[in-house]
């Protein structure tokens, strides 16, 4: 069997359109540039009807200019709970391996503000406080049979 293959200009339109005269634009009212203005030319003139209609309120202004507007810096200082675990000293893991307590690690101190999961599960128990913590962070956490604790 034969199979047919189209060439790409067979079924442009340009090439059905060669001879005709106008190019299927019209005699009348021809085929110019840009005819109504490059893209929101005219919003509030010739096309204010349609910008009115679907875009109510694009023009003007509303509200108070603030010259001195300084947002509060909210930012979260964000760590990884391998980073986190290799805080916690040797010393505080003997201590505190095969008894009830665990180790209990500040991440304030250090200058972080949220525990986040990257990393393996803790070695042993341990009481991480923050004043944030992922879900996965807080997962591997509690799986190592430790505690999340939240601080502010």
């Amino acid at each position: 069997a034969m199979t047919y293959r189209s060439k790409a200009n067979k079924v442009r339109r340009s090439r059905k359109l060669r001879g005709h005269i106008s190019h299927g634009s019209g005699r009348v009212g021809k085929h110019r540039k840009h005819p109504s203005g490059h893209g929101n030319a005219g919003g509030q003139h010739m096309h204010r009807i349609s910008f009115d209609k679907y875009h109510p309120g694009y023009f003007g202004k509303v509200g108070i200019r603030v010259f001195n507007l300084k947002k509060p810096n909210r930012y979260q200082v964000s760590c990884n709970l391998s980073e986190a675990i290799a805080k916690v000293s040797k010393r505080d893991w003997k201590s505190t391996k095969g008894t009830a307590n665990a180790p209990v690690l500040n991440l304030l101190k250090f200058g972080y503000h949220k525990l986040l999961g990257g990393g393996d599960v803790p070695p042993g128990p341990v009481i991480i406080k923050a004043r944030s913590f992922s879900k996965l962070a807080e997962e591997k956490v509690k799986k190592a049979g430790g505690a999340c604790v939240l601080v502010s």
